[in-house]
């Protein structure tokens, strides 16, 4: 019976030793990994633009394999960045102060956390604008813009692909907020911008969200404030 215990700690040490022998896999001395730390812990930490332009750069390269057409392409974009939006709005809400801790329940309330706290966390600023859709035949419809959005700076489009909108990645990040909000939308990214010269705006991009018919329902039945 003695020398059980000792059995079961060199099993420990051959698994561990085994799980840091793996290639690709490297664990700190200390056992903690990037998942251990504190959320808030890395809450003003920027990422390098340079960093960010390399991988956004490889997403594209690797979306635009085997695609059909520009929507093609802007759809592969918006489904990768669909579950980081899901994931944001838990952290974010998470590092909110303790009052305003609450998930939103309107639709005005929603697109006010996109276009402050989110677009913060994201690119260090809020969104330029905020619309509603002045056409009485879709009420559905609110539209964010964005003068010069950071995923665009460093993606050179070919001639024959100038409709392509790489922010569609940004569009996927707002979907998946708003579904994991419980506010069903989609989200789709439109250049405005004519490229001309003198332009003030040339890469002006609108984020077109149209809810589903459920909720603007049920934003009906809610009571005005």
């Amino acid at each position: 019976m003695a020398s059980q215990p000792a059995k079961q700690t060199l099993a420990g040490n051959a698994s561990q030793s085994q799980r840091t022998s793996q290639p690709g896999l490297r664990y700190p001395s200390n056992g903690k990994t990037i998942y251990h730390r504190p959320l808030n812990r890395s809450r003003t930490q920027e990422l390098s633009q340079a960093s960010f332009a390399y991988l956004f750069g490889e997403m594209v390269s690797y979306a635009q394999k085997r695609v059909t057409g520009i929507q093609d392409l802007e759809k592969r974009l918006n489904v990768q960045g669909h579950p980081i939006g899901l994931k944001l709005l838990d952290l974010l809400l998470y590092r909110e102060p303790p009052r305003t801790q609450t998930r939103p329940l309107n639709i005005i309330a929603l697109l006010q956390f996109i276009t402050t706290i989110l677009w913060r966390h994201l690119f260090s600023r809020p969104a330029d604008a905020l619309e509603k859709s002045s056409n009485p035949d879709t009420p559905d419809e609110y539209m964010i813009s964005d003068n010069d959005p950071l995923v665009n700076q460093y993606i050179s489009v070919p001639k024959e692909m100038n409709q392509l909108n790489c922010a569609a990645f940004v569009a996927g990040i707002v979907e998946g907020v708003c579904d994991g909000a419980g506010f069903p939308a989609r989200v789709t990214a439109h250049s405005v911008g004519k490229g001309e010269e003198g332009e003030l705006w040339p890469g002006k991009t609108v984020f077109l969200l149209k809810f589903q018919q459920e909720v603007v329902e049920r934003e009906a039945f809610l009571p005005k404030s």
